[in-house]
């Protein structure tokens, strides 16, 4: 008899996948940057978003890494050459090659980023869901995709309100480049989803919130190039309708929903949970027929179990035979978004950024991603358990950074892990980071 393995060797053995994993992803970097002193930064960089470092900003990555001094980290965001859109299509690249597969979903969602004062690019007092009010922030667009491998982020766009186009010098001390003008929301949303189905992202839905699924601009677009969507909608919506599925017209998805009969709806789970499956009544309706030959135009609604009252709205754009249960799937891959913000946030430090340019932003917010995917790809590796994602406080910078040039790193083999603590401290924190849906 065979006995079973011992948890925390299970915990080593993934730790040690995602190890692996994270020295793919920094040989992908690598070649990204020309000089070696900024190769080692930027690796250094990223290996510190992993790490249990408590506040991930320059002075505590610098630490992390042993150096004496900040400025070589800091340098990664802002002096040193290197191209964060070619790391970003490289990074996509690579979730491809790993996780990707046909019947995945690219999903579109925003984040906001809470910050003082009026020097950060893009910043403006607006909607922060992050705090679930108005208030100072910036706000990016990010794409998430979602296998059954796994979900990560595959790009990112910041909004820029209209309102700082207005201050040309402003957006030049902020780093905005001149050819850059103000976009909507659903317009940077589908640069990016436009970016990653041309670059080849294997995807057979999109979904999206309300702000996104309510512009009519994304959503021809999307059926331009006959790619089924899932995007939630306000209850005023009002598509239009044609025969044979009604008379020609419109009507809101309010009055859809009201009209629905009792034994038409079905409970159906759309994906796990916290609490496990997240179990709700649905209801399909046929609207019109589509343009492109054997598709068809429909809404989707959602009534909470106990509370009937409560019923969201989505507009689907998907071949005649597709399944209920699968246009539910997606409606619920939704939330695998929410899932990467919270993990990205507590484990990898997308919002511990302590810069006000916009390459700074870039650079900062695309090596999160990357540090995130190197998480995820190494747990899909080895399998992995779910830890919570929770954002640790900050913490006051350490008394013994100044802002002087980097030192020299302490003495240490080439090829070790950097950090005072060696490979067994990355390796802890790979322990309690790896964290991800497969």
């Amino acid at each position: 008899m065979v006995a079973p393995e011992c948890a925390c060797v299970a915990e080593v053995q993934v730790a040690d996948e995602a190890a692996r994993t994270l020295d793919e992803a920094a040989g992908r970097l690598r070649r990204h940057v020309r000089r070696s002193e900024a190769r080692q930064h930027v690796v250094d960089y990223l290996r510190g978003l992993i790490a249990e470092v408590e506040r991930k900003n320059g002075w505590q990555l610098a630490e992390f890494a042993g150096y004496a001094h900040p400025r070589g980290i800091q340098r990664v965001l802002g002096r040193y050459a290197w191209d964060p859109e070619a790391v970003r299509d490289d990074l996509c690249q690579w979730v491809v090659a790993e996780l990707g597969d046909p019947r995945g979903v690219l999903v579109v969602d925003e984040t906001g980023f809470p910050k003082q004062g009026r020097r950060s690019v893009g910043v403006a007092r607006q909607y922060c869901g992050t705090l679930g009010k108005r208030a100072n922030c910036q706000v990016g667009v990010f794409l998430g995709y979602a296998t059954p491998r796994g979900h990560v982020g595959l790009d990112r766009a910041l909004f820029v309100p209209e309102a700082w186009f207005a201050d040309r010098d402003r957006c030049r001390q902020a780093g905005i480049p001149e050819e850059v003008s103000h976009r909507t929301k659903p317009q940077l949303a589908l640069e990016l989803l436009e970016r990653a189905l041309d670059g080849g992202v294997p995807a057979a839905w999109v979904t999206a919130d309300e702000v996104y699924g309510s512009d009519g601009k994304l959503r021809r677009a999307l059926e331009a190039r006959g790619q089924a969507y899932v995007l939630a909608v306000r209850a005023n919506e009002k598509p239009t309708t044609w025969p044979p599925y009604g008379p020609p017209g419109q009507v809101s998805v309010a009055e859809v929903a009201a009209a629905v009969p009792a034994e038409a709806w079905r409970r159906l789970s759309c994906g796990e949970g916290a609490q496990g499956p997240r179990r709700y009544d649905w209801a399909y309706v046929p609207l019109r027929p589509a343009l492109r030959e054997g598709w068809v135009h429909g809404v989707l609604l959602r009534r909470h179990p106990d509370r009937p009252d409560q019923i969201a709205y989505y507009l689907v754009y998907a071949p005649l035979e597709a399944p209920l249960a699968e246009v539910v799937g997606v409606a619920g891959a939704r939330w695998t978004i929410d899932d990467l913000f919270k993990l990205a946030k507590g484990q990898v430090g997308l919002d511990h950024y302590e810069v006000r340019s916009w390459q700074g932003w870039y650079r900062h917010i695309t090596l999160a991603l990357v540090a995130l995917a190197a998480l995820t790809i190494g747990a899909r590796k080895r399998g992995a358990w779910r830890a919570p994602a929770t954002s640790r406080s900050p913490s006051r910078r350490s008394a013994g950074c100044s802002s002087g040039s980097s030192g020299p790193p302490p003495t240490r083999p080439r090829g070790s892990w950097r950090g005072r603590a060696g490979g067994a401290a990355i390796r802890k924190s790979l322990r309690r980071a790896t964290a991800v849906a497969a």
